[in-house]
């Protein structure tokens, strides 16, 4: 579904990415693993489009979309929920929704995505009047979610998911990133808690310094001596 191959990014001197390529088949959840600064964000903002790379190829069902502009990205079907949830803190949760309705006219399917997202997120529902920005984190990362989900994307880009939440909550987003693959949608996961990513994840890489340094099937990387000592805390 997503192939990135052999990309370089550079932030003025600064080489982000070196040759960097990942695969992502159709359905799965393939998740990118690494330290803080590794360069999982800069890699996400690339395939989204935000950022473009002085050379390789990205393609999207394929399609090169290597020099894409994001809104043509969004539209093609590729979503992304940023680090940091990033939501409008001004606007209402409603709002925020449909912000990411934004490319879509068909009002009665807007309607009945809006009540899946509620269905999915009852805490949303009980406070779709209040503004984004008095949210719990967790709340808004339901947000983040809803609303990269209205713009009814094949492939997700989640960008940290679990940052800054309480232990409990972080296993209720795996659990519902398990359930939205679970529906259909294929999922790219760049996340600092390797071991859940890796509990969920079908493949894995690992990232070092704008490098992808391991692969392979999440299951045999969570057993590498190399993840566990660097990432896993063994």
């Amino acid at each position: 579904m997503l192939a990135v191959k052999e990309i370089n990014v550079y932030y003025g001197a600064i080489h982000a990415l070196k040759n960097l390529s990942v695969d992502v088949e159709q359905g799965s959840i393939v998740t990118l693993i690494g330290a803080n600064g590794a360069g999982k964000t800069t890699a996400l903002k690339t395939i989204s489009g935000i950022l473009r790379p002085s050379s390789g190829v990205i393609q999207y069902k394929g399609n090169d979309i290597t020099k894409t502009a994001p809104e043509n990205i969004v539209a093609l079907g590729i979503s992304q929920v940023p680090e940091g949830r990033r939501v409008f803190q001004t606007m209402s949760v409603l709002e925020n929704l449909e912000m990411g309705a934004y490319l879509r006219s068909n009002k009665k399917e807007i309607q009945k995505d809006m009540d899946n997202v509620f269905t999915r997120f009852p805490r949303l529902k009980e406070r779709r009047k209040q503004e984004a920005g008095t949210l719990s984190g967790g709340e808004q990362q339901m947000l983040a979610i809803g609303r990269a989900l209205m713009a009814q994307p094949d492939l997700l880009l989640m960008d940290e998911p679990s940052m800054g939440l309480a232990p409990l909550l972080v296993k209720e987003i795996f659990d519902i990133i398990k359930d939205i693959n679970s529906r259909g949608t294929t999922i790219l996961l760049v996340e600092q808690n390797a071991n859940m990513a890796l509990s969920i994840a079908d493949k894995a890489y690992v990232i070092e310094t704008g490098e992808i340094v391991l692969e392979g099937p999440a299951e045999q990387l969570m057993k590498s001596e190399d993840v566990k000592k660097a990432y896993l805390g063994g």
